[in-house]
């Protein structure tokens, strides 16, 4: 099977390691982790039912999108392995997040093992309080063990990013920052709940340029056009606020399709060189005139 799905309160199954030892060359490991509000222990809350499974869909339920069927994953198959990773992300945020940086130690020892025992190294790619999982996973993982990561709306801080980065995993890795002005309210909300005002979230991307670091604003217009004359168009605009869009807008995942099963076709050069160099400022989005803005949408 190319999907084994796995718990932070379970240990990595046998057939798992088995499943990785046995991958054809040039076929990635990949792990996919959840944001808050959702819990494996809870039926209604489970992320395997919803994002991280397969389908059917929970009938009903908002945002949904199967993340291992838009990579274009299956049940069968030696394309990759796609290892869905469950954590509970319910409560109070300031408890998820803290929650979130133990899980995110707690990975990094599987991956450690999943990267022995495939021979590569393994790639991560969550959404929200999943990207903090992710980072506090390379931050404490072995040099090597990790490969490319997707944040996507990162519910993240800037130190403790760049403690990961700055970490001998995070320093051989490379990170795609998904962001946009649609999750202001969000980074805002992280900040002061999190962060008490003192530190910024990663909708800014980091304070300094990182060589392996790439901050890729997916509402920008300018950042649609580059997207699609590398051969990946976007969806346009469909809201002022929104904390799902980076898994929800339309195309981007056949751009994080080739970014983890082919990372070797987008290097990060490749991106940086196609891409503006920074981002629109906060609230730019929430600002922007109505005029202005239905503008730029009917020219994306």
């Amino acid at each position: 099977m190319a999907i084994l799905p796995i718990n932070a309160d379970q240990p990595l199954p046998p057939q798992l390691l088995r499943r990785a030892a046995s991958l054809p060359a040039g076929a990635p490991v990949i792990v996919m982790i959840h944001g808050y509000r959702f819990c494996p222990s809870q039926p209604e809350h489970d992320p395997h039912r919803h994002i991280l499974g397969l389908g059917p869909m929970k009938p009903g339920a908002r945002r949904q999108r199967s993340w291992p069927r838009a990579l274009g994953l299956s049940a069968e198959g030696d394309e990759a392995l796609g290892i869905p990773f469950g954590w509970p992300a319910r409560g109070r945020l300031a408890a998820a997040y803290r929650r979130a940086g133990e899980v995110g130690q707690g990975l990094a020892d599987r991956i450690a093992a999943l990267s022995d025992s495939a021979g590569r190294p393994v790639h991560l790619i969550g959404h929200s309080l999943g990207a903090r999982v992710a980072l506090q996973a390379l931050g404490a993982a072995r040099p090597g063990s990790v490969g490319r990561l997707i944040l996507m709306a990162a519910a993240e801080l800037r130190p403790a990013a760049e403690a990961a980065c700055d970490s001998p995993a995070g320093r051989r890795a490379e990170i795609i920052n998904v962001t946009s002005r649609e999750n202001d309210p969000f980074d805002l909300g992280l900040e002061l709940l999190v962060g008490r005002a003192r530190y910024r979230a990663l909708g800014q991307g980091l304070s300094q340029p990182r060589r392996n670091w790439l901050d890729l604003q997916i509402d920008a217009p300018d950042v649609r056009d580059s997207l699609s004359a590398l051969g990946f168009p976007i969806g346009a605009d469909t809201a002022r606020a929104c904390h799902w869009s980076p898994y929800l807008r339309d195309g981007l995942f056949e751009l994080y399709r080739v970014a983890l099963l082919q990372p070797w076709a987008l290097p990060l050069p490749l991106l940086r060189a196609h891409l503006p160099l920074r981002q629109a400022p906060r609230w730019s989005r929430l600002l922007e005139p109505p005029g202005r803005r239905q503008s730029s949408l009917s020219s994306a």
